[in-house]
């Protein structure tokens, strides 16, 4: 009788743990199931821009590119769609243009943002936290609200048509400032102020210390700075609306539409040709853009 009332518990219990094991292994069925449907969402325009593009639309045979699955397994595969886009459109051109432009902006923008971030976060002045709300606060505001202004005020520095035109006016941005605050805020104040016995002054902390150990943050915010520039259009073409010549990719890919009476198979290889180069800055940076956003939210 006691073994049959001992034995009870020790089967229940053994039940128990089969349940949780079998809740598990569906529980991360249903994860994985999730990830690979919004990993098929974000990657699938990608896959089809890039079917499209390698595409030999002399052999197309009717088939529309909107026609799915079929513009998804192309008949004959070719790169004559690249060449064309780049000799005809002169893409080099365009291509040095936006190396120049987006490489301006985030060196600015890190400049701006590790300067601007350091006071905010570890200096103690009147109002600090009231400026900290005014900066953040505009996150909710959209960027074409300064165009106007900003247009009027190169007007009359003379710097429309130009690379600064359209570098000055992005390089301070409440976002860089917010995540290099929350970065700075993450160093433990024992280093800075065993600086400061040793004789460190406030710009020898900060680029001594604070940059160097906030590295991951300012290579998030420089890869968030790279992709927004790099695919920026309307801000471009309004700086650069009396200047052809420096116009980025981003909006000289639109002449497609026009100079090759709208020829999708070119304009899908113009679109592969701009997304190369963020996607290769991506993968090489991917460690430090995840440690640093990380710090970010925990900050």
């Amino acid at each position: 009788m006691r073994q049959g009332l001992a034995g009870l518990p020790k089967a229940a219990g053994a039940g128990r743990l089969r349940r949780p094991r079998w809740r598990r292994f569906v529980a991360r069925a249903l994860n994985y199931a999730l990830l690979l449907a919004i990993f098929a969402f974000a990657v699938f325009p990608f896959l089809w821009t890039l079917a499209i593009a390698v595409t030999d639309k002399t052999v197309v045979g009717g088939t529309s590119i909107y026609a799915f699955p079929q513009s998804l397994f192309p008949r004959a595969l070719t790169l004559n769609n690249f060449l064309e886009v780049v000799e005809k459109l002169n893409l080099g051109k365009y291509f040095l243009n936006s190396v120049v432009i987006t490489g301006l902006t985030v060196l600015g923008t890190l400049l701006v943002s590790a300067l601007a971030a350091y006071p905010l976060a570890r200096m103690s002045f009147p109002g600090r936290n009231l400026i900290f709300g005014a900066v953040v606060s505009t996150l909710v505001l959209p960027t074409e609200i300064a165009f106007i202004v900003n247009v009027l005020t190169l007007r009359d520095l003379g710097l429309l048509g130009t690379y600064l035109g359209v570098v000055l006016p992005t390089v301070a941005t409440a976002f860089g400032i917010f995540l290099m605050r929350q970065a700075y805020l993450a160093i433990p104040s024992t280093l800075m102020e065993a600086a400061r016995i040793d004789g460190a002054t406030e710009a020898q902390i900060l680029w001594r210390v604070m940059v160097p150990l906030s590295l991951p943050s300012l290579t998030a915010l420089g890869i968030f700075t790279l992709v927004g520039t790099w695919n920026a259009y309307f801000w471009p073409s309004v700086a650069l609306l009396t200047n052809d010549e420096l116009l980025p990719m981003s909006v000289a890919i639109l002449k497609l539409k026009g100079q090759f009476n709208y020829d999708s198979f070119n304009v899908a290889a113009g679109a592969m040709i701009m997304m190369i180069p963020v996607l290769v800055v991506f993968l090489l940076a991917q460690r430090f853009f995840m440690r640093g956003t990380e710090g970010a939210v925990k900050g």
